[in-house]
């Protein structure tokens, strides 16, 4: 009688450790920061290994006031925000992941910030007993992204060859989606009207909260909006060094390539950043003193709920670029 329950609680634990195996995991992506340039990456890699996917909601005030609640006053307004979409997470997936990156080879670095935000996340939600998942990507130590996606896998139990192929089919997608975004891009060129280049990084202008009112005025008011890092990243790597050869952030050289290529197809440029970003108070005042002949509206957010006083700058500069065009 003995042997029979023991045998029967060992086919019960048996169960259950295979309920713990073949559960599919979860992962929590913020929908911040670098979400908006890898999301299809992220997305593509995980489906193809059968992981589920969660996202954070897009961001309100609510999700910037809690972020805010966990930052340090230095943090940009982007991380703020990040660090709510973080919150937004907890208790929801197995894992959230935040890559570190470090670099992608010499003079193409990163912002201190996305080096060190895994270790930020770990140590601001320590108590909420969430785990964190990331991928370190340091090229100038020989740490490239194919060996950190592997790397990452191998954390979370995934068989090397299932993950090599999963991250080739999910770069593959990944190209192609960045070519139909290009292309629809290369279009709007061709509209009449005004058009105006947006000239930031990618978490900032697509946000829900911060970027997309102003888009979505300026849309409003007829203008076409184009985007400054929306065109193949290698030749605006290299349209940046003709900018700056020094400039050592990757995502300013590409913003930088971008106005170099296409300033002359458009009306106007408008450099919109958050405070306190410290890339982009050296590179802006450079983008204005060196792009000749185009007008440009140096556009700073900060925490400051409200559009009235943006508003009136953006009505302000389109009224130039009217007459300047001489539309009135």
């Amino acid at each position: 009688m003995i042997e029979v329950k023991k045998l029967a609680k060992k086919k019960e634990e048996n169960r259950l450790s295979g309920d713990i195996h073949n559960r599919r995991l979860t992962i929590g992506l913020p929908r911040a920061l670098l979400y908006e340039r890898y999301h299809v990456l992220w997305e593509t890699f995980f489906e193809r290994l059968g992981i589920d996917i969660i996202v954070s909601p897009p961001t309100t005030l609510k999700t910037l006031n809690v972020g805010t609640e966990k930052a340090i006053d230095e943090m940009c307004l982007s991380v703020k925000i990040y660090l709510g979409h973080v919150h937004s997470l907890i208790g929801k997936c197995d894992y959230i992941l935040v890559p570190r990156i470090s670099n992608f080879g010499i003079r193409r670095y990163m912002c201190t910030t996305f080096e060190g935000m895994y270790d930020i996340c770990r140590n601001l939600f320590r108590q909420n007993n969430q785990k964190f998942l990331s991928y370190n990507i340091d090229e100038t130590h020989g740490l490239d992204e194919q060996s950190a996606f592997l790397s990452m896998s191998e954390e979370i139990g995934i068989a090397k060859k299932s993950a090599s192929k999963a991250y080739k089919e999910a770069k593959k997608t990944e190209s192609e989606y960045w070519k139909r975004q290009v292309k629809e891009q290369e279009a709007l060129f061709n509209n009449d009207g005004l058009k105006v280049m947006i000239a930031s990084h990618s978490y900032v202008e697509k946000d829900a909260y911060i970027g997309k009112p102003i888009t979505d005025f300026l849309e409003n008011a007829g203008v076409t909006v184009l985007y400054a890092d929306v065109m193949d990243r290698k030749d605006a790597l290299k349209q940046g060094s003709r900018m700056s050869p020094t400039m050592r952030w990757e995502f300013s050289r590409e913003i930088a390539g971008g106005i170099c290529e296409n300033q002359r197809r458009v009306d106007g440029i408008i450099l919109l950043s958050v405070f306190p970003c410290g890339p982009d108070a050296m590179t802006n005042d450079m983008i204005i003193r060196r792009t000749k002949g185009t007008p440009i509206l140096n556009l700073m957010l900060d925490a400051q709920s409200g559009m009235a006083g943006v508003e009136t700058r953006l009505e302000s500069f389109i009224d130039i670029l009217t007459l300047n065009k001489g539309l009135w």
